[in-house]
């Protein structure tokens, strides 16, 4: 019997998974390149989000702009995502016509125009961008305590980058990055929907077999010590809102207390979506949601846990009741972190923990894009065989004791970093 998976590579050295999923006649197809923000050196932050928009700008085979028209024509959609540990491209489309996703992909992946004018558009077009952030007060209190948690790792960085190297990143900058990233041996191809897997292996050899590998190696990524003593950042601004956010250090993503993690987040604060097109489950049933919500010392509290290939960050955010303060808010989230800590979490509430996770699991299977998500999304960081398909039967056996040890050696307030931003109605920002 033909099987419905398979994974392998193509002598070039790029990756490929395919899925047979018969449900609907379509196709998601997606590249997944393993270059983000983790791979920039001093000078170039945000190179990696920039290079993702000059990828749309167009090729000799396909101009730009031609490409939103087909695709639409052709009732498929595609877009484009870049991250701390990759840059991943996809296309959803009608299974007949997925042939237009390999051309376009395989073509992008080494004869993409850098237009000089279309790199100043894109400098524009990423600097206005940026200068939105800047305008939400929690955007700006989430980048100042990413870059506060680390001293080394380029996880200190936002991936939109900063706005001196935006200014000074040139249009060769530009093409060498892609030139030297953009490879097969550093690619993914993650293919799910209504096809036949001897026929699309096939396809995947005409369109990718034939491109060159290319070897090039990041210089080694420094790495941080644990943080020395509990890190603080204030800020202020003109805005009606208060906000405090606590970042601990997380484990990366295939460390067995990284799935502890996301049980004790689901406890704590309301369970965490790994999937970036899958909505999340009401945090209502969390213990800080009962602790700060209805005793109005908050309007809203949540956590965050990401799938890293290094140790990155889970944090607890809280919007503040405009009758209560950071001092008192963070009194009560130490307090149920101390409670996690000291006493094993009950059974019942660790097994509906663990069914919260589950539901979203399901509920990202739904439709072919969340599923050629997951394919090519574990492979970054581990593997699809090894981490993704036994995920829902690894979360059960996670025990009460693991959880409470992620609670007493992640959730330390001697290794954390405070947020806070106080409301200036006058204006202004420190």
């Amino acid at each position: 019997m033909q099987p419905s998976f398979v994974k392998y590579s193509l002598p070039n050295g790029m990756q490929v998974l395919l899925k047979e999923i018969h449900t609907l006649p379509l196709i998601s197809h997606w590249v997944w390149y393993r270059v983000g923000s983790r791979n920039e050196q001093p000078g170039q932050t945000g190179i990696s989000h920039w290079v993702e928009h000059m990828q749309f700008k167009g090729t000799e085979l396909f101009p730009a702009g031609v490409l939103d028209k087909a695709i639409s024509r052709d009732g498929g959609y595609w877009n484009a995502m870049t991250y701390l540990d990759w840059t991943a491209y996809f296309e959803t489309l009608p299974a007949e016509h997925i042939r237009l996703a390999l051309a376009l992909e395989s073509d992008r992946m080494i004869n993409s125009f850098y237009d000089p004018k279309e790199v100043e558009s894109e400098r524009t077009v990423i600097l206005s961008e940026m200068e939105g952030g800047k305008n939400d007060p929690l955007s700006r209190l989430s980048d100042a305590v990413q870059e506060k948690s680390f001293d080394l790792h380029p996880y200190r960085h936002e991936v939109i980058g900063s706005e001196e190297d935006l200014r000074s990143l040139s249009r060769d900058d530009l093409y060498l990055f892609y030139r030297q990233h953009y490879s097969p041996n550093n690619a993914v191809l993650a293919i799910a929907g209504d096809f036949d897997i001897r026929q699309m292996r096939d396809m995947v050899e005409q369109y990718f077999g034939g491109i060159p590998s290319y070897n090039f190696q990041d210089p080694p990524i420094e790495r941080d010590a644990p943080l020395q003593g509990e890190r603080l950042v204030e800020m202020s601004g003109a805005d009606d809102t208060a906000y405090l956010q606590v970042a601990y250090r997380a484990p990366q993503a295939n460390q067995r207390d990284f799935l502890a993690l996301l049980l004790l987040d689901s406890i704590l604060s309301g369970p965490s979506s790994l999937n970036l097109f899958s909505a999340g489950i009401t945090n209502k049933t969390s213990r800080l949601y009962h602790r700060l919500v209805p005793t109005q010392q908050a309007v809203a509290v949540g956590g965050s846990v990401a799938a890293t290939i290094d140790p990155y960050l889970y944090d607890i955010t809280v919007t503040l009741h405009p009758n209560s303060d950071h001092d008192t808010a963070l009194r009560s989230i130490d307090e149920e972190i101390e409670r996690m800590q000291q006493e094993l979490v009950p059974a019942e509430e660790l097994a509906r923990a663990v069914k919260q996770h589950r539901a979203m699991l399901a509920y990202g299977n739904e439709n072919i894009t969340n599923q050629a998500f997951w394919l090519g999304y574990s492979e970054v960081f581990d593997s699809y065989e090894h981490w993704y398909l036994p995920l829902m039967d690894t979360l059960g056996t996670i025990t009460p004791q693991e959880v409470q040890r992620a609670a007493r050696t992640l959730l330390r307030p001697d290794e954390r970093v405070i947020g806070k931003f106080i409301p200036n109605h006058k204006g202004g920002a420190a």
